[in-house]
């Protein structure tokens, strides 16, 4: 049984077997062998524009969730660090003399003498908000809470840096969309600028911290291998067992 274009008589006068086309099927009206062709080189010119399409959109996507997570994060830090200071202050000025002996037990432990530590301990009694803040560091391991802290600062350079570092891997298909068609060529540009690109993020942290610019950048360079390699190993074991 063959289908025909709903209205095309001349076939239905050749063939008495052949039906109506389907609803869904009425527009094609060229040989299936050609639509085959056309629909396979829209798919392979397509395949590049989905890769930097997902790619770009995963990637704000995750830098949005990455410098949100950051700002909630800095911010909430902040916030405990102020509620500690409000108790601790409140106890200095309620409860002086226990407060003063707990900070003269501390310093003692750290090795500091009797004579020494309660000499220390007296000046800081001096001084109170002083008193406060060493004895959240010493006591409770947390830095006083800064004023003029601005939580969003942190999560938008959070953002920016994963942005620009991450844009890496695309960027490649960009450049080499003009020279090569080969997906191939592509992918190990994608490695290659993805490598320079962690290297760079490596040397920045080792600038900033004043670590070792080549053992930060073999660090990070390694750590991006091990999650890009994850990342590649599942998801061409799912391929392969989803078929």
């Amino acid at each position: 049984m063959q289908f025909y274009p709903k209205g095309a008589n001349n076939h239905f006068d050749k063939d008495t077997n052949a039906v109506p086309l389907p609803p869904f099927l009425r527009f094609q009206k060229k040989p299936t062998s050609v639509v085959n062709i056309q629909v396979a080189e829209c798919l392979r010119e397509v395949t590049t524009v989905d890769v930097l399409v997902l790619g770009f959109a995963n990637l704000v996507a995750d830098g949005i969730s990455m410098g949100f997570g950051d700002f909630i994060s800095s911010g909430t830090e902040n916030d405990v660090a102020a509620k500690e200071r409000a108790v601790t202050k409140w106890d200095v000025t309620n409860h002086i003399t226990p407060q003063l002996m707990e900070l003269l037990q501390k310093y003692q432990m750290l090795g500091m003498s009797t004579e020494d530590a309660a000499t220390v301990v007296r000046i800081f009694a001096k001084y109170k908000d002083i008193l406060v803040d060493e004895k959240m560091m010493a006591q409770k391991g947390i830095l006083p809470p800064e004023e003029a802290y601005k939580p969003w600062k942190n999560g938008l350079v959070t953002f920016a840096a994963f942005i620009f570092f991450g844009s890496a891997p695309l960027l490649s298909f960009i450049i080499l969309i003009p020279f090569t068609d080969s997906e191939i060529i592509k992918f190990v540009g994608a490695c290659v600028l993805s490598g320079i690109s962690l290297a760079l993020l490596g040397i920045t942290k080792a600038k900033i911290v004043g670590q070792s610019y080549v053992g930060s950048a073999m660090v990070t360079v390694l750590n991006g291998a091990i999650a890009a390699s994850a990342a590649y190993g599942l998801g061409w074991t799912l391929r392969n067992v989803a078929g």
